[in-house]
């Protein structure tokens, strides 16, 4: 789809740095902690007139305190294999050690004839230029000089590589790779830890794009999967499992935490995951209620039904969702294994919908036909409060992602959670985004001087009036 430039090297050189210093906002982790990232972490890069992927990779030669290091070692070599280009990174403050030796090695076995280019990181100041010499020892020619942190030689880098990727015809800036690079629909992938996330990941990617593990918590940043399916292409976001708040001891936890959420705002759908053995936890209620507040198309996403199809059906699941996860009863339940690709195809079909859906927009008329019929069969006592009754006029849908309907009435003060509720579900019944979130905007109509001026005095009230017919 597009040419990947890969960023390998021993840890703690400034790999996850570099790659956020070129995309210019914080996408992989930095933490001196060795081994935070381990999966393949990408962003679509745009310089010049050439687009390329990105890819952040685990430090070669970690061990893995999960015992991962064969993992995230196969994850650097899919990168390598996959890339245009490789920038191998190495710290001038440490000097050159055994693992770099270990890390050029490697490149030159298995590269081939992609280009490896060696980048001096940590050299901040021209005063510190003389420490990239002893690097040349690699073979790799003469080393970029840069400082990830401080940004110094990143523009020359840039230019480089899109020099390079121009020179091989790659990249370059026509409606296929801008396409690439913006996909039709961004998917997120939310829940607990072990829920299965991963699994489903690659099962839509068709092969090991990120790290699964028994393991709890081997996903530490968002990681960004692009795939194409029938000619579109689709961007999923796999996430870090959410813990208990008590749980979030590490400044890592708090990380995850923090990307989760990210992902779900730039999420257009989320699937939230659950391990189908495991009851609802508090975890899950949190995730949902900052879905619900996000206004996020959602699919309740039961996982690991292999294990429990014999006790219980997709009716049972819903009943017992609606039940334990209120604000979420429009949002359709699916039934996978993603260990087996399972319905894995059906959930993506069914995100289709739920993003159609709330890109839907709804003409006037039909809107207020629908608040006409909403009005008649409106019983005693809906809508009421001790102000009065709620009476629409007229409503206009004004934004989609969600759809979002402002309803002129007399009082918006008389608009009750029981009135909302009721409108939302008649809206559902009746309008063309049964299982999306919409949000629901009450205005007084023109003219309602009740609304406007509700601690006035009957007296002040009608003398206001009587200055608007004057000015009027």
């Amino acid at each position: 789809m597009l040419p990947v430039v890969a960023i390998v090297g021993r840890p703690n050189v400034g790999k996850s740095s570099l790659l956020n210093r070129i995309a210019g906002r914080m996408i992989s982790i930095v933490d001196p902690t060795p081994g935070i990232t381990r999966d393949r972490v990408s962003t679509i890069c745009h310089h010049r007139d050439r687009y390329f992927e990105l890819v952040d990779t685990g430090g070669y030669g970690i061990e893995d305190s999960d015992n991962l290091t064969e993992q995230v070692e196969a994850q650097i070599a899919y990168a390598i294999e996959s890339a245009a280009l490789v920038l191998f990174v190495v710290d001038a403050r440490d000097g050159m050690v055994a693992l770099d030796e270990r890390v050029a090695e490697l490149l030159r076995n298995r590269h081939g004839a992609t280009p490896a280019w060696l980048l001096v990181n940590k050299i901040d100041a021209p005063a510190q230029d003389n420490l990239a010499a002893d690097f040349f020892r690699l073979g790799f020619g003469t080393p970029f000089q840069v400082s990830a942190q401080h940004g110094r030689g990143i523009a020359e880098l840039m230019d480089r590589i899109a020099a390079h990727l121009a020179e091989q015809g790659l990249g370059q800036e026509e409606e296929s790779a801008a396409d690439a690079a913006e996909p039709e629909m961004k998917i997120a992938l939310v829940g607990k830890r072990n829920a299965g996330k991963s699994t489903f990941i690659n099962a839509i990617a068709g092969g090991p794009r990120v790290i699964v593990s028994e393991v709890a918590g081997t996903t530490r940043d968002a990681v960004d999967v692009r795939f194409v399916r029938d000619g579109h292409s689709f961007l999923a976001i796999d996430t870090a499992g959410v813990r208990r708040r008590g749980s979030v001891k590490a400044d890592v936890d708090f990380y995850s935490l923090h990307r989760a959420q990210r992902s779900i705002r730039r999420a257009d759908v989320v699937l939230f995951m659950m391990d189908a053995t495991v009851p609802v936890s508090g975890v899950d209620k949190r995730l949902g209620q900052y879905i619900t507040e996000q206004f996020k198309p959602v699919i309740l996403v039961i996982n690991k039904y292999d294990l429990v199809k014999d006790r219980a059906d997709s009716g049972d699941y819903a009943d017992y969702l609606t039940e334990v996860l209120p604000g979420l009863e429009y949002a359709p339940v699916a039934l996978t294994t993603a260990s087996e690709s399972r319905n894995v195809q059906s959930v993506l079909d069914l995100a289709s919908s739920l993003f159609r859906q709330a890109c839907t927009r709804v003409g006037t008329g039909q809107l207020n036909a629908v608040i006409e019929q909403i009005s008649g069969a409106q019983g005693p006592g809906v809508g009421m409060s001790k102000g009065g009754q709620a009476r629409i006029y007229y409503a206009t849908q004004v934004a989609v992602r969600p759809p979002t309907i402002v309803s002129f009435m007399n009082d918006p003060r008389r608009v009750t959670p029981a009135f909302e509720k009721y409108l939302l579900n008649r809206f559902r019944e009746s309008l063309p985004f049964p299982e999306v979130p919409m949000r629901l905007l009450f205005r007084a109509r023109s003219g309602e001087s009740a609304a406007d001026l509700p601690k006035l005095s009957r007296r002040r009230r009608a003398k206001a009036r009587g200055k608007r017919k004057q000015h009027g």
